[in-house]
């Protein structure tokens, strides 16, 4: 199997390290590319769009040629993990928390509506429990958090958290083979990653 780290910003490195950590459990053989551009997308099994600079990813993507490939490669089924930045350009509605509109360059694949920096600054970041549907409890690290406050379509919530101001917000949320959490689950758990592979040999089956 070939897994594909996007990286061209961001902690792809921590994310290489889970899959291979959940490739050993799954007693799978899996190679882990690291995705700069066009060409390291071809025969991809799974993906992977790390944390990090949501609108840098998208400009970078787009000026590599990789946003339309990668737009259409998620469109066509590959099973595709997004988390915090990467649910972000994930997401087919996008507004900051303080600027409103961003008018920044997503992919707009999933059926979400995400806040940027919904939970503050670097000085806000917390960890917390949570229960996640189909995958069991993780402890996940909020920095400088988004929320998905909406999903909608074949999208569907799999955890919540609770926001000071908005209530319970989504933490995590599938559609199809899309998986988008707003939590960095490589830095605590191989759980969401395990998840992905497994959705990934479900469609080679």
């Amino acid at each position: 199997m070939r897994v594909g780290v996007l990286a061209l910003q961001g902690d792809a490195e921590e994310h290489e390290y889970a899959i291979k950590r959940a490739s050993e459990e799954l007693g799978i053989n899996v190679d882990v590319i690291r995705v700069k551009n066009t060409e390291q997308l071809s025969d991809l099994n799974a993906l992977v769009i790390p944390g990090g600079e949501s609108t840098t990813i998208g400009s970078l993507a787009r000026r590599t040629g990789l946003l339309d490939r990668l737009r259409g490669s998620i469109i066509n089924g590959l099973p595709t993990l997004g988390t915090c930045a990467g649910a972000i350009f994930m997401a087919r509605e996008v507004r900051d928390s303080v600027v409103g509109e961003t008018g920044q360059p997503i992919l707009g694949v999933m059926d979400i509506a995400v806040v940027r920096n919904a939970f503050g600054r670097q000085r806000d970041s917390f960890e917390t429990d949570l229960s996640i549907d189909g995958i069991g409890t993780v402890r996940a690290v909020f920095i400088r958090a988004p929320a998905i406050i909406k999903a909608w379509g074949n999208a569907r919530p799999l955890a919540y958290v609770k926001h000071p101001k908005l209530g319970n917000v989504i933490a995590a949320a599938q559609e199809n083979s899309m998986i988008a959490t707003v939590f960095h689950p490589e830095l605590t758990t191989m759980k969401i990653h395990k998840y992905l592979l497994e959705v990934a040999m479900d469609k080679q089956r």
